[in-house]
């Protein structure tokens, strides 16, 4: 039966809100000294609050297109994320007690929840029929679940400590494991697809393979116990070149910790403490990430919603509008919204807006070195004078000449080859070749120094993307180049050269807005 939703704010008349959106733009609350560059730069405003559950709501969380909130009353509730209206299906009815934790697939097309019924249900997005009823091993409550990003995997963790690794394609389990004498409160899966991490409340965070081979322990990660944890969306690499992730995880201890997982080739896992937040005052319950890791949210028992500048721990805001302890949180991948529950049964639905001061205060510098005219530019925007320029500043000067014969400009730099430079500019000494290409390999690769966040350029292209595309490996890409990287290479990543489980490209429609908002604001 469709039920209409219960759009309201406590303490506030109904028909103060605008019909259509059911909208109320509610101050922020910044913690520290107020500077008008952080009120101009950051906005936030209550849309709308829902009141479908009928007691503690204790997982939030967002697809592309709907948004899923799960409740001790044993439903879960699945809202249009574009107007949060209820949808027919809902609510979902399936789990014999409460439900704790709900995710979605990558594609949205399937949705997980997990019971102290002893059970991991899967339900179709399209009909809200069961596809599958995944009981945990040993019949214990399941109080945590996790889609990996190519939703390959699922992973579940039980109060008596075990865990179960299921093979989401067939709906088979593929592994078990346990952690003795603790419940398995939290987990995540790193980008890749190929780790996992869990938390549970005897403080530990436990990095797995996915043949459930332990690969690393954090013990006492949190005092008296993790309550969640989360992998930032995009895979990083170290200075030494090794792969690393981000890592945030909340506990009963009052931090919100942000750790930097490394995997190095010979000593294996390295887990280093980045950021502790200290923003509540009270334990910590829930976190997340938002889809570009820029931003980092956190719900605790102090009834606060708290949101970070991921990468410098940075406070931004603090929210203040729920009655009880806030037990769940989730940021949306397609739109700048986010989603908190709370033990006062609701869901209240935030609008982050970003202006054009906060993306001028990321922009960073080019580290003193000296910019020249054509630096500014795009690289594939030089002019010849500009190739010749860069030739001379890279101590190039016995190729300008031929360089300069040929017409090269930024677009013929960036498409030659060692062969094209055999073959078409006659360039005969091999060292001289290499050591053209290697300059232009790391013209590739350097960041535009025209203050051009790095994230919004193209891990292939070096391009500001226009139409960015998250693939399996966590990262974004410019749609055509990926597609083409694919459809023409092994279908390994660009970025770790690990195997892509899928070909499946979601569109990143949040990093697609900030580039829109940045390119308006210069």
């Amino acid at each position: 039966m469709w039920q209409t939703p219960a759009f309201s704010v406590r303490k506030t008349k109904r028909e103060w809100f605008c019909p259509l959106r059911q909208t109320l733009p509610l101050p922020v609350f910044l913690k520290g000294p107020v500077r008008q560059q952080d009120i101009n730069a950051n906005m936030v405003s209550l849309i709308c609050t829902l009141q479908s559950h009928r007691d503690d709501v204790n997982c939030c969380a967002f697809s592309g297109a709907l948004l899923a909130t799960c409740s001790a009353d044993k439903s879960i509730c699945v809202y249009s994320a574009r107007d949060f209206s209820e949808l027919s299906f809902s609510p979902l009815s399936g789990h014999g007690y409460g439900v704790h934790c709900c995710c979605f697939s990558a594609c949205g097309q399937y949705l997980a929840s997990c019971s102290t019924d002893a059970t991991t249900v899967v339900w179709s997005m399209d009909s809200g029929e069961i596809e599958a009823v995944l009981e945990h091993p040993g019949r214990s409550p399941v109080r945590v679940c996790a889609f990996s990003p190519d939703s390959s995997y699922l992973v579940s963790g039980g109060s008596d400590g075990t865990i179960a690794l299921w093979d989401f394609t067939s709906r088979t389990l593929r592994r078990t494991g346990a952690v003795s004498d603790t419940s398995i409160v939290a987990c995540s899966f790193t980008p890749c697809s190929q780790l996992f991490i869990t938390g549970s409340t005897y403080g530990d965070l436990r990095l797995w393979d996915l043949n459930m081979n332990h690969l690393h322990a954090e013990k006492n990660a949190h005092d008296l116990g993790v309550s969640c944890c989360q992998f930032a969306p995009q895979i990083m690499k170290g200075t030494d070149g090794c792969v690393q992730f981000r890592l945030a995880s909340c506990g009963q201890d009052s931090l919100l910790k942000i750790w930097i997982v490394s995997l190095l080739s010979a000593a294996g896992i390295k887990m280093q403490l980045a950021h502790s937040l200290t923003g509540q005052s009270a334990p910590v319950l829930s976190c997340a990430y938002s889809a570009d890791g820029q931003m980092l949210v956190s719900g605790s028992v102090d009834k606060t919603v708290t949101v970070y500048q991921a990468n410098e721990g940075t406070l931004l805001y603090t929210l203040n509008q729920h009655d009880r302890y806030v037990t769940a949180c989730a940021f949306s991948p397609t739109a700048p919204l986010i989603a908190t529950g709370s033990m006062d049964k609701t869901v209240n639905i935030w609008r982050v807006e970003d202006g054009c001061g906060a993306q001028a205060a990321s922009v960073s510098n080019s580290g003193g070195r000296k910019s020249t005219g054509h630096s500014r530019l795009m690289v594939s925007e030089w002019s010849e004078e500009d190739v010749l320029a860069w030739l001379r500043e890279e101590g190039l000067e016995a190729v300008t000449d031929v360089f300069k014969s040929n017409n090269i400009d930024g677009e013929e730099l960036l498409s030659l080859t060692k062969e094209t430079l055999s073959s078409e500019l006659h360039i005969e000494s091999l060292g001289l070749r290499s050591k053209v290409m290697k300059k232009i390999e790391e013209l590739k690769m350097a960041p535009v120094s025209n203050g051009t966040p790095d994230e919004y350029l193209c891990p292939i292209t070096r391009e500001i993307m226009k139409d960015p595309v998250i693939a399996a490996d966590g990262y974004s890409y410019e749609r055509e180049a990926i597609e083409s990287w694919i459809n023409t290479k092994s279908r390994t990543s660009p970025m770790t050269n690990l195997p892509l489980q899928t070909t499946l490209l979601t569109p990143n429609r949040t990093l697609k807005m900030a580039i829109l908002r940045w390119t308006t604001c210069q």
